[in-house]
Order: structure tokens, then C-alpha cells, then sequence
């Protein structure tokens, strides 16, 4: 099932919202790709997690 307009899985309640949003983005990319439901919400969760990390990595000064 599709995620849209604040429609998200419990697992994402207490995220932030841009975190939420991306979570919900990719989770459903998934579903769309014929992914399991649990396995989607699961997975998009994480890569949210990991675009946001990466983001932040790129942002900081002398990283490399």
C-alpha cells in the first residue's frame, strides 16, 4: 500500500519530518519495484537515514 499525504507507517511516527518524507519517497519506490511492504518500509527507512548522514558528511569542513 502506498504511503501519501501524511498517510506513513507507524514505524515512522516519532521521525523527523524530512526524515519521514524521504522514508516514505523511497519506501514507496519500492513497493512500486514489487518489494514486500514490510521489507519497504524497513529499507526505506534506513536509506533515508543514510542520505541524510551522507549529506551532513559532505557539508562538514576537512571531511574527505
Amino acid at each position: 500500500m502506498p504511503w501519501y499525504n501524511g498517510d506513513y507507517p507507524p514505524s515512522y511516527k516519532n521521525q523527523p519530518v524530512k526524515l519521514r518524507e524521504k522514508a516514505v519517497e523511497i519506501a514507496n519506490a519500492l513497493l512500486e519495484e514489487g518489494t514486500e511492504e514490510g521489507i519497504a518500509i524497513a529499507t526505506g527507512l534506513k536509506r533515508a537515514r543514510d542520505f541524510f548522514k551522507n549529506k551532513a558528511d559532505k557539508k562538514r569542513p576537512g571531511k574527505e
